[in-house]
């Protein structure tokens, strides 16, 4: 039988920080939300904002099939198909045959894809300057500086979930 790893100690103080920067990061993500939420309405042609994720990802990392959006957008690949097909009906994506196996495709931003995603980030850019306005440049440089550990850090530390057919399997023998 494998051993519990050692639990890990911290210090009250790093405790009662990490509880802060978790009081923190709720009512951030409270506000992003909220934000998002009134922000939807002014999509263009309709679409959803959180389709603008499967843009910005294609642009960013290149074409990939349905099942690669997924995973990366941590997403079922059913909101990532939904997503995409307005995507497509809407001229922002394409179809295109995956040259590594003719009977899948990939998708891949468009020529009017790229510059409607310009677009929202030059909207998204101005907004978040407009905010920043006030604050000094070195403030701003350390948020960025900051936030990068914070997310690096986040995608080093995501929790594993039990995979439930591993913990089925266990029976008797475990």
């Amino acid at each position: 039988m494998p051993s519990a790893a050692p639990e890990e100690v911290f210090s009250a103080v790093e405790l009662d920080l990490a509880d802060a920067l978790g009081v923190q990061l709720v009512r951030f993500m409270r506000l992003i939300t909220k934000t998002k939420s009134q922000v939807a309405a002014a999509g263009p042609d309709g679409i959803e904002r959180a389709a603008y994720a499967i843009l910005f990802h294609l642009i960013h990392e290149g074409p990939q099939r349905t099942s690669r959006l997924a995973d990366a957008l941590h997403a079922e690949i059913s909101t990532i198909s939904r997503q995409s097909s307005s995507l497509v009906q809407h001229g922002l994506v394409e179809r295109q045959a995956d040259p590594e196996d003719g009977r899948a495709c990939l998708l891949a931003p468009t020529a009017e894809g790229l510059r409607v995603f310009e677009e929202n980030r030059k909207q998204r850019n101005k907004w978040l300057a407009r905010m920043l306005a006030d604050w000094p440049e070195e403030d701003r440089q350390a948020l960025n500086e900051l936030l990068d550990r914070l997310n690096t850090g986040i995608e080093t530390n995501i929790p594993k979930v039990a995979d439930p057919m591993s913990a089925q399997g266990k029976g008797a023998d475990a």
